[in-house]
């Protein structure tokens, strides 16, 4: 009998950790829902196995723009009354990411053999995130799958959107820092050293910046420096990554991300916008406030503004208010806090925080549009400083060459 395990939530709200045996999903969820618990993930466990097969869908990993067109697709097949089963299986025969090929064709099977689309898709995680599982859900329950596909549809396109512009403004001074020190250490690599040769011929001290650049030269020259200054950098980044793992090491880098001069107001307005756009996305699709503040939480990218979620969906079951208790954590923008409430007083809320959600996307739009304004000029500085004290390296002994030589 296959043994499965579990991620639920029991009627307190409190998250626990499961492993049932049944003999199959679907059987799994029921024993689960008899026990009184809200089955959030549910997948079975793997056995250690030494099957060589040929499978190259690790190798992939599905966008969220591959995931947007799967759900425009899949909303016009339901409008146009093509049943489930044989509308994932069109999907499935024409997708290229071999990863989400897979995971359609293994929910097509599912859900041919009698099993809910919601609870197929959350046997796959790594493709359906919760957001994913419990819109279609809602959707299912309603009976609006359609209309649910229709927004997921539009909410991952926006999503997807957002990334591309804010990866696209990153791209260039990316390329270019790059570019800097691949040229500035192939000059201190390759050309001071001819420099030096020649000024060491003339004899005379060099200047101390002109020492200071055939000192660097030296030392990168010598292989086992290299080595030690690559090893330097690996141990640099496995550390970060290291305590970035941890719960305080990923509070204190994300909360300083957040107060950076200027890429912290542009991190921040993105995760307002995205916890906007979700919540209001979940909540109108009719997902529990509480169960959409907990999927918001686990997609918001940024370890405060998810303890700040958390905050305010532990005052919520106590009967307090969203806009309250995300304005005591003092992390989203007084004017979000306002328009939030409005909403919660007008009783308006998901209409409100979709116009909040609209509002920030712009604001992230036009702070990227001047992130690239402003970086562009600055990069050029970058380089032309990083060349131009090269040249100055050079270019302070000729006088002393010149006294030299007369």
């Amino acid at each position: 009998m296959p043994t499965y395990v579990a991620r639920a939530r029991d009627s307190r709200g409190n998250a626990r950790n499961k492993t049932i045996k049944a003999e199959n999903l679907r059987e799994a969820r029921s024993l689960l829902r008899d026990e009184g618990l809200f089955v959030l993930e549910l997948k079975e466990a793997q056995p250690f196995s030494l099957n060589m097969d040929l499978d190259i869908s690790f190798l992939s990993s599905v966008s969220v723009k591959d995931k947007a067109v799967f759900s425009r697709q899949f909303s016009s097949l339901v409008s146009a009354g093509v049943p489930l089963v044989r509308g994932l299986g069109i999907l499935a025969d024409q997708q290229t990411n071999p990863k989400l090929k897979k995971a359609l064709l293994a929910v097509s099977n599912d859900v041919q053999q009698g099993g809910s689309l919601s609870e197929s898709m959350r046997a796959h995680p790594e493709v359906f995130d919760n957001l994913y599982v419990a819109m279609i859900q809602a959707g299912e329950v309603g009976g609006v799958l359609e209309e649910v596909l229709e927004r997921l549809a539009k909410v991952l396109e926006d999503a997807a959107k957002l990334e591309q512009q804010i990866k696209s403004a990153m791209a260039y001074p990316i390329a270019v820092a790059v570019l800097a020190v691949a040229v500035f250490l192939g000059m201190v690599i390759f050309l001071i050293p001819i420099f030096a040769g020649i000024f060491a011929q003339l004899g005379g001290k060099l200047p101390f910046f002109t020492q200071l650049m055939v000192d660097l030269s030296g030392f990168l020259r010598n292989p086992v420096n290299m080595v030690i200054v690559v090893g330097l950098v690996v141990a640099l980044v496995f550390a970060y990554t290291t305590f970035y793992k941890t719960r305080v090491g990923r509070e204190t880098i994300d909360r300083l991300s957040l107060n950076m001069p200027i890429f912290g107001d542009l991190i921040r307005k993105n995760a307002v916008a995205r916890f906007s756009r979700i919540f209001g996305a979940l909540s109108r699709s009719g997902v529990p406030i509480l169960t959409s503040l907990e999927i918001v939480r686990d997609t918001s990218g940024n370890q405060v503004v998810a303890n700040a979620i958390d905050a305010t969906r532990e005052e919520i079951q106590t009967g307090g208010m969203i806009s309250i208790a995300l304005q005591r954590s003092k992390v989203f923008p007084n004017m979000a806090i306002q328009m939030i409430s409005i909403g919660e007083e007008t009783g308006e809320l998901d209409s409100m925080i979709n116009k909040v959600a609209d509002f920030y996307e712009s604001e992230v739009e036009a702070a990227v549009k001047a992130l690239t304004s402003i970086m562009e000029p600055l990069m050029i500085v970058v380089v032309g400083g990083m060349v131009g004290s090269i040249l100055v390296a050079m270019y302070l002994p000729l006088f002393r060459v010149f006294d030299l030589i007369k």
